[in-house]
């Protein structure tokens, strides 16, 4: 990764574009059941944001985004809501990720909304999961070196802030 400074040009565009961009993930996460997208799309086009973030303002300031210990959290806990819907559908008497077992109405309305919940559910489960995954790639293959300007101390490594 190189270390010179970016442009203040392409810092002053990449900023502001960050809150948009993470917007746009959430948007393709709810419009995934309806047409392209879901929470593999929404969760890499999340990541993306907070790289953009690492190569134009630097690898520490984009690692302080989302800590390690953060990320490393957030990979099971996708995980954990995934299947956790699942195991709901199980003990409902359905099939696993049968969302109609959600419920026990026989209305056909509710049955349908509980198939939307169900899934957007797991949807923000895999998009948690892809986001925390796609920057713990990034961070660890783009960790500074010993000796790098960027060298990060053992604080800055477990997680902890600057104070």
């Amino acid at each position: 990764m190189s270390h010179h400074t970016p442009s203040p040009i392409l810092r002053y565009v990449a900023r502001p574009t960050v809150p948009f961009i993470q917007l746009y993930a959430l948007y393709v996460l709810g419009h995934g059941e309806d047409g392209p997208g879901g929470g593999f799309q929404g969760g890499v086009i999340f990541a993306a944001s907070i790289v953009l973030l690492a190569l134009t303002e630097g690898w520490p300031y984009g690692r302080g985004q989302l800590k390690r210990g953060f990320t490393d959290a957030l990979m099971p806990f996708g995980c954990l809501v995934y299947s956790g819907v699942g195991a709901l559908c199980l003990l409902g008497g359905g099939a696993f990720l049968g969302y109609e077992a959600l419920t026990t109405s026989l209305d056909p309305h509710v049955r349908n909304h509980m198939h939307h919940y169900g899934l957007m559910a797991i949807e923000a489960g895999v998009m948690i999961t892809v986001t925390s995954s796609m920057l713990t790639l990034f961070f660890e293959m783009s960790r500074p070196e010993p000796g790098d300007p960027w060298e990060l101390d053992e604080e800055d490594e477990a997680g902890g802030q600057h104070g």
